[in-house]
């Protein structure tokens, strides 16, 4: 196997997050842990709540979550709310309040924070689940969604463009459904929204561009090691709306005024439709083994290599930006993944990150990485036992 990037950093990683504390999540009713090592193994049954840990880790850090798409799934049930706290090395005290009614409240060090997206760049957490197995053969959506993270932990206040546009997108398509009931009255509100359009638009895809720029080599690199140099990897953006001229202008600017062209030369084909059909929400991320698409080509195995690759790769492209090094949270992925790939995964992620992972047994852990691991228990949305590792 050719000698490839590693995260190893030869030490011991800090731990970042260093207390966690639910209430009312899922089906935790409360839970205090004092983290006291730098990787954490979160064993039970399928069920028991070992996700849902994970899970509260990922909001806290990312305020996204991979597994709910409304707060009221998140919120134990017959309650009205729910809570994350977390304390970090940094001397933060982060809270997440999740409500039924009323919006979300973030707090840090005690203070309400106006805007609940300034709790993001505190604690980077880059997550890998059995659910990002279907990034390679799911829906262009996932993998826009999943490339949006990747810009959200270098960029924070992406979040906000994607709102924005979201917005956008909603009320443009809304109003393209009733225009051929009132074209005159709606016209001039479509040319006002195609403006608003191409600017958002062109800068959700300059950024999403520039992202994938960066971790292509990163993932090209990692899926060489992975693969033992059988297989190359080429990662490519194609963008829901035509670019400026290759070697021409590619300033904002310039993408802007094409992506206003293109929304003025379809709105015929989308007064028809009924939906917007240029921009970002149109986008596809390409991964190809070979030069083939590995979706329609690619083996399960060589699938699940290439979705490995593709967060190797997240985790170091965060490191490198941030300058240290991210929590990673392997959220019962090591299931899913033959013997091989699971030891070339903990050997790659060596000792230099802060590790949550939640597994069914200690079996796929070698004994070398489990030593000074602290192990808990859930059970019912309980921890029944703690402590840490030194065999």
């Amino acid at each position: 196997m050719p000698a490839g990037p590693t995260l190893t950093a030869h030490r011991i990683g800090a731990i970042r997050l260093q207390r966690l504390e639910l209430l009312r999540f899922r089906n935790i009713g409360q839970l205090d842990l004092a983290i006291e090592a730098p990787r954490l193994l979160v064993l039970g049954r399928n069920g028991e709540g070992k996700s849902n840990l994970l899970e509260a880790v990922e909001l806290l850090g990312s305020l996204r979550s991979h597994r709910a798409s409304h707060d009221r799934e998140l919120i134990q049930h017959q309650q009205d709310s729910a809570r994350i706290s977390g304390s970090t090395a940094c001397g933060d005290s982060l809270v997440l309040e999740l409500r039924r009614s009323g919006g979300r409240q973030a707090r840090r060090n005690g203070k309400v924070l106006e805007r609940q997206q300034d709790l993001q760049g505190n604690l980077r957490c880059v997550g890998f689940s059995a659910l990002d197995l279907d990034l390679v053969r799911g829906e262009p959506a996932l993998r826009r969604h999943w490339l949006d993270r990747v810009v959200l932990q270098l960029e924070p206040l992406y979040s906000e463009l994607l709102s924005r546009y979201g917005r956008l997108l909603r009320q443009r398509s809304q109003l393209l459904r009733q225009t051929p009931h009132n074209p005159a009255g709606s016209s001039a509100l479509l040319d006002a929204f195609d403006v608003q359009m191409a600017l958002v638009g062109t800068r959700l895809h300059r950024r999403r561009q520039r992202a994938l720029h960066r971790l292509a080599p990163l993932a090209s690199n990692w899926h060489e090691r992975l693969s033992g140099g059988r297989e190359r990897l080429e990662l490519q953006y194609r963008s829901g709306s035509m670019p400026p001229v290759a070697g021409g202008d590619d300033s904002e600017a310039a993408w802007c005024e094409t992506l206003a062209d293109q929304l003025r030369a379809q709105r015929p084909n989308e007064l028809r439709l009924g939906q917007c059909t240029v921009g970002p929400h149109r986008d596809e991320i390409a991964l190809q083994l070979q030069g083939d698409a590995a979706r329609r080509f690619g083996s399960a195995g060589q699938q699940r290599t290439l979705v490995l690759a593709l967060k190797l790769a997240e985790l170091e492209l965060v490191h490198q930006v941030v300058g240290e090094p991210p929590l990673l949270l392997l959220d019962d992925v090591l299931a899913e993944l033959d013997p091989g790939r699971q030891q070339l995964l903990l050997e790659a992620v060596g000792d230099g990150h802060q590790c949550l992972v939640s597994a069914t047994h200690l079996q796929a852990f070698s004994g070398g990485w489990c030593q000074s691991s602290q192990v808990v228990t859930m059970q019912a949305g309980t921890l029944r036992r703690q402590g840490a590792r030194n065999d």
